[in-house]
């Protein structure tokens, strides 16, 4: 639903479009932000503490950018989803949980998550900018596609070990 029309240099319906890409993105963050904190609290290990720290971390890297992709949906003119409902609805990613509450449990669950984002991020880029006409939005989810790379590297590397 479009809030006040924003007359930003980009048609409504291409708004739209980028619109509906956020909205997805918002709510894959949700479900990876909730997925985060579950392993955060359910960790267990020999590396218990360390992998503890490193969840709240991500988990607070996580939470930004799902306030930013909210407050950029705003920007285009119309209302953020704000329900579970609504984000496992419109997420791409699932509610699955590991086999075991370990480092290599969780991390294996996460990754595969995070890989996710990155991928509809980076086929998104693209379409922004030049489909849309809105490079602002390209620019912005740039920056999410490389925070999300540079968690899923931490990751990838912890799980080398196994």
């Amino acid at each position: 639903m479009e809030t006040m029309k924003a007359e930003i240099g980009i048609k409504k319906k291409n708004r739209e479009a980028v619109v509906d890409m956020l909205k997805q993105l918002l709510a894959d963050e949700h479900v990876l932000y909730i997925k985060t904190r579950n392993a955060h609290w359910n960790i267990e290990g020999i590396d218990f503490h360390s992998k503890h720290v490193f969840l709240e971390e991500q988990y607070n890297k996580l939470e930004a950018s799902i306030d930013e992709i909210a407050e950029r949906i705003r920007m285009l003119g119309f209302y953020a989803p704000g329900t579970m409902e609504q984000f496992l609805e419109a997420s791409q990613l699932k509610e699955d949980g590991p086999e075991q509450n370990n480092t290599k449990g969780f991390f294996t669950i996460l990754l595969k998550d995070h890989d996710n984002i990155i991928k509809f991020i980076r086929k998104s880029i693209s379409e922004n900018a030049e489909e849309h006409n809105d490079e602002g939005t390209a620019d912005f989810i740039t920056a999410l596609m490389q925070t999300h790379e540079q968690m899923a590297w931490m990751m990838r590397a912890t799980l080398k070990e196994f």
